[in-house]
């Protein structure tokens, strides 16, 4: 899927607004042990602990419709969603 950041994220530790049923449809990018992601350089802990991967201190989503390689509908999505670009 292809990585996205929410414009209403702030570029600061404990950010992540995006939880309950808003998490359904923009899953988190959760960091699994060992392993890394592309265009990730750090890593957010969520309210309840989870461990989500951050580009530029924002953190990182999947978006649910983008299930096909290279899908990009989640970028600019309702003007706040963006692809994760360096």
């Amino acid at each position: 899927m292809t990585l996205c950041g929410f414009d209403k994220n702030t570029a600061q530790r404990g950010n992540s607004s995006r939880s309950g049923t808003c998490a359904t449809g923009c899953p988190p990018l959760s960091m699994v042990e060992g392993g890394a992601a592309p265009n990730a350089n750090s890593v957010e802990t969520r309210d309840h602990g989870m461990k989500q991967w951050a580009f530029k201190g924002k953190p990182l989503y999947c978006w649910v419709k983008d299930w096909k390689r290279g899908g990009k509908t989640g970028d600019a999505f309702n003007s706040v969603w963006h692809i994760a670009k360096s």
